[in-house]
């Protein structure tokens, strides 16, 4: 019987507590990637980037678990976000006006030609508009800090001012990359106050002047 990895609970990065700031090194990791821009409430672009990625996801599960024996648990949609003005995303919470990656995490066995072969497949029937916008690339993060935010999404910006504004200076670090999130749940089918995400900043040692 094939065992079935789920890297949720074997990799450290994704593990977070509600009300605690941790320093944590994120390894690099893969993912399937689609970029988009635009209000994920109202973005077209938005929802079509979740309904092609999740086919490709469960194509690559199967191939894993069939031609190499590895099975494994598909992980959770995770998420890029920025914006040319941080404020726009950290205070004023500008949705219109973000720029984000959605991705999903994949095994490091997983290669181009499964991740071809996989698009291919899930393209077969009812293709998804966006299929040929999905890629797969590596993401070096490393040193991050994060925590667990249980709310509505609107209710991110005092945990992100306490964070940014609080947490990484007074640990004498400075924020690097790109706001990162990592939906435990599925916001589709949870009650906005029930979501659970990890709120993740890529930071690095801040610069000390003399």
């Amino acid at each position: 019987m094939t065992s079935k990895t789920d890297f949720k609970r074997t990799l450290d990065a994704y593990r977070a507590t509600p009300g605690q700031f941790r320093i944590v090194a994120v390894p690099d990791l893969q993912y399937l990637m689609i970029d988009g821009r635009g209000d994920p409430n109202t973005s077209s672009a938005f929802a079509a980037a979740v309904t092609a990625l999740y086919p490709v996801a469960y194509k690559l599960k199967f191939a894993s678990k069939r031609d190499l024996g590895r099975d494994y648990v598909v992980m959770p949609l995770e998420g890029l976000w920025w914006a040319e003005d941080t404020d726009l995303f950290t205070t004023m919470r500008d949705k219109s006006r973000w720029d984000w990656t959605l991705m999903i995490m994949v095994p490091d066995w997983i290669d181009q030609h499964m991740f071809d072969a996989s698009v291919e497949q899930a393209g077969a029937k009812d293709r998804p508009a966006r299929l040929g916008d999905i890629r797969l690339e590596w993401l070096s993060e490393g040193l991050c800090v994060q925590t667990l935010h249980i709310g509505s999404f609107d209710d991110e910006d005092e945990v992100l001012a306490r964070m940014h504004d609080g947490f990484i200076p007074d640990n004498g670090l400075g924020m690097v990359g790109k706001h990162h999130e990592i939906y435990l749940s599925d916001f589709r089918r949870v009650a906005p106050e029930k979501l659970r995400t990890i709120l993740r900043q890529p930071v690095r040692p801040a610069a000390v002047s003399y």
